[in-house]
């Protein structure tokens, strides 16, 4: 009997082992939270998050709150089965987030980079719509190319076979629209003169696309500076709503009328809202921060809508020009486009 007991007891203490091991052994899968929402408008750790430089700005009485996501990259039984029972968190397959071909580091490094993109598209939407629109300004000429010895570093390009240029993906799409070899004319300007060349574009090697040869990059000629200073975000998902912050802290107008809005989507350089991941853990820390109203990406307006959070209405939009269509209604007293399923 006695030996019988010992046997009984570690057969007991080896099975607790064991459960203990598993509980606690890592599993393939990340845990998304609701992670903390920023007011654009207003300052982090004591910092302005949008600065403004040799402009007037203008305080408003509501907020523009950007959204994001906590990672939970370790995740072990306990708290994968917690997680599966909340109503606010989502386990997701580990490769999801960091794909196999990729060290949380990299990841790590694209989502910054991401960040600081969504950053410039913001500041070049919102000076756009102040009123300083984007040019086709020469950042490199490429030795070699179609255009050395003709075009220089700084040139303003204002036209393609006199069609206007009314940035970089305007010159693309008309240098594109003729085969490689053509010849075209290309007006410009240089330390404000203005002047026209003919170039005869060149194929690429890879791809025979025809090139001008020159790298360029978007300028604005606003007499101030507008600089973002928020870290430990990554991603592209607070473009909108850094392109919203800008606008409403250089316009006179109040884009929030009292109102906590919050929001998310990309942004790109002609004001096209994208879609992004997490919106159903970003509704959820919005609601915690008190928004009154949720901008959702066109694109995420499905998922949205399965994922609905009580006394938090959510207005679609794919543009930045539906954004503030839909603050204007929404402080107006009216109801904004609501989220479609289609």
């Amino acid at each position: 009997m006695r030996r019988r007991g010992v046997t009984v007891i570690l057969g007991a203490l080896i099975t607790a082992l064991l459960a203990v091991g598993v509980m606690a052994a890592p599993l393939p899968y990340v845990v998304l939270k609701p992670g903390p929402t920023v007011n654009t408008l207003g300052s982090d750790n004591g910092t302005e998050v949008i600065q403004v430089t040799d402009a007037k700005t203008t305080t408003s009485a509501g907020q523009l709150r950007l959204t994001t996501v906590n990672v939970q990259s370790q995740v072990e039984l306990v708290w994968a089965i917690s997680s599966w029972f909340s109503s606010s968190d989502a386990v997701v397959p580990r490769e999801l987030i960091y794909p196999p071909d990729r060290t949380e580091k990299q990841v790590e490094q694209q989502n910054a980079e991401e960040w600081t993109e969504s950053q410039n598209s913001a500041v070049t939407v919102a000076l756009t719509k102040l009123g300083y629109p984007v040019r086709a300004a020469v950042n490199k000429v490429t030795d070699g190319g179609a255009a050395t010895g003709i075009l220089q570093k700084d040139d303003i390009i204002t036209a393609v076979d006199g069609t206007a240029v009314d940035g970089p993906s305007k010159l693309t799409e008309l240098v594109r629209a003729k085969p490689a070899g053509s010849t075209l004319t290309i007006s410009y300007q240089r330390a404000g003169k203005a002047s026209t060349a003919k170039i005869t574009t060149k194929a690429s090697a890879d791809d025979n696309t025809p090139r001008l040869g020159i790298e360029i990059a978007p300028k604005q000629d606003a007499p101030f500076k507008v600089e973002i200073d928020l870290d430990k975000i990554g991603g592209p998902s607070a473009g909108l709503m850094f392109t919203l912050g800008i606008m409403d802290k250089l316009e006179p107008a109040d884009l929030t009328g009292g109102k906590i809005i919050a929001g998310t989507g990309t942004i790109d350089n002609d004001g096209n809202v994208g879609p992004i991941g997490g919106i159903p853990q970003k509704l959820v820390g919005a609601k915690k921060a008190g928004a009154q109203l949720f901008l959702v990406p066109k694109g995420n307006c499905a998922e949205a809508l399965r994922n609905t959070v009580e006394g938090l209405p959510m207005a679609e939009v794919a543009t930045v020009d539906d954004a503030l269509t839909a603050l204007k209604t929404f402080t107006g007293g009216g109801t904004p486009k609501p989220c479609s399923a289609a």
